[in-house]
């Protein structure tokens, strides 16, 4: 009777928390020293891949779904008639055990909605953790999901279990969050950001000088952002996701499209679709900011707040920027290199390389692997040959989406038909 009251839970529980789209590797590096269980050495989040390219997994559950807020975007939220359930402490690791051993899992992702309060929902969820560590000589990968408002006691000890904490901010802006959910403050998601921050650099700190200083979030933090529920712009998105970067030195910022599930005339009706190429969009934005060396107002601003939906960011700033192009391959800097649409960080460091031997031409660069069909608009090497011709922004663009097919070409606008 307890395994098929168990077998119920995990089923609820387990749906429940396919919301939380904050999946992806650690980046942790927590060994396996002392014969335990598992090992979290380059290991991340369930169905994602490490940097080694290997394809983790891991149990993804709530703790329960109870909820004492009624945020009108959530699904757990208290107004909501759905089947309730909730794990003991006990129960959660040992699901998390069994499944290991029989090599389901390699880690523990672990989120719950908020009952009685934040911190008797964060002190729960902290037990889990610590009994893994401390009692299981678990080392796999374990990451927990903060609760807003809980105390600085309690994130600084689920820092020195959990190898990644991360505190979703549900909705980008102050605005859209009073009117989605009133209950809620923004100062209650800053507040264990801000504690998280501070202890991982004060960690940091005393590894170098003790060596066995306990690892506290190794894998750093996180946070998750649901676009389509309240209206904000992509700039509006962006500057919140540059923001957190910049204050609270996130590793990553995840961009979840709204999911209708409600009636509630303040969301989009059920029946709208998911923003999937918008949410695309912005992550392709996002690996921008990060890795490319943009600035968020270089690709959206006030004359161009929303992103083009057909077109990638990267590609649409160099339509509206062509006085930037060509670029030669040969000469040119990384800063540069880097804003050639078809041109990868990658490519760009290979270039880079291989030019020192000899100048590049076309056949070279087709080999290094750039996006051949998007990037001879734009750069110029040792060949007479240079395709923009001359081509206004609109024309380039034209000429560009005849010859590209994407994944997302029925949710695209009728325009596009004219370019097949």
């Amino acid at each position: 009777m307890a395994f098929i009251r168990t077998q119920e839970k995990l089923k609820i529980l387990a749906d429940a928390a396919k919301y939380d789209v904050s999946c992806s590797s650690s980046g942790s590096k927590r060994s396996n020293a002392s014969k335990g269980l598992g090992d979290a050495t380059g290991m991340g989040i369930c169905h994602s891949y490490t940097e080694d390219g290997r394809c983790v997994s891991l149990l993804k559950i709530l703790l329960t779904n109870h909820c004492i807020f009624d945020c009108a975007y959530c699904v757990t939220r208290k107004s909501n008639d759905i089947k309730r359930a909730a794990f003991q402490v006990q129960e959660v690791v040992d699901l998390t055990i069994n499944f290991y051993r029989r090599n389901y899992i390699e880690g523990l992702f672990l989120s719950s909605g908020i009952f009685k309060s934040a911190d008797y929902t964060m002190e729960r969820l902290v037990a889990v953790a610590k009994k893994l560590r401390t009692e299981e000589k678990f080392n796999g990968y374990i990451h927990l999901k903060s609760i807003p408002g809980a105390s600085d006691e309690l994130m600084k000890e689920a820092g020195l279990y959990a190898d990644r904490l991360s505190v979703n901010i549900e909705i980008p802006t102050r605005e859209g969050l009073k009117l989605l959910a009133p209950e809620k403050n923004r100062e209650d998601f800053i507040k264990p950001m801000i504690k998280v921050k501070n202890e991982i650099i004060q960690y940091k700190s005393e590894k170098k000088l003790i060596k066995s200083t306990p690892l506290f979030a190794p894998g750093g933090q996180s946070t998750q952002m649901i676009i389509g529920a309240s209206g904000e712009s992509d700039q509006q998105i962006m500057w919140t996701s540059n923001y957190f970067y910049k204050k609270f030195d996130l590793k990553r910022v995840y961009y979840s499209g709204y999911i209708p599930i409600s009636y509630d005339s303040r969301l989009p009706q059920i029946g709208t679709e998911v923003p999937m190429l918008r949410e695309n969009r912005l992550y392709q934005t996002d690996w921008l900011m990060r890795f490319y060396g943009f600035e968020v107002h270089e690709i959206l601003n006030e004359a161009h707040q929303n992103l083009d939906l057909d077109v990638d960011p990267k590609l649409g700033w160099a339509l509206r920027n062509l006085e930037y192009f060509p670029v030669d391959v040969n000469t040119a800097d990384q800063r540069m290199l880097a804003r050639i649409p078809g041109v990868g960080m990658k490519s760009v460091y290979k270039i880079i390389q291989a030019r020192r031997f000899k100048r590049l031409n076309w056949e070279h660069l087709q080999r290094i692997g750039i996006a051949i069909n998007r990037a001879k608009y734009f750069l110029v090497c040792a060949s007479q040959d240079f395709e923009r011709r001359d081509l206004t922004g609109p024309q380039l663009k034209s000429l560009i989406l005849q010859n590209t097919t994407s994944k997302y070409q029925k949710t695209l606008s009728p325009q596009m038909n004219l370019f097949e």
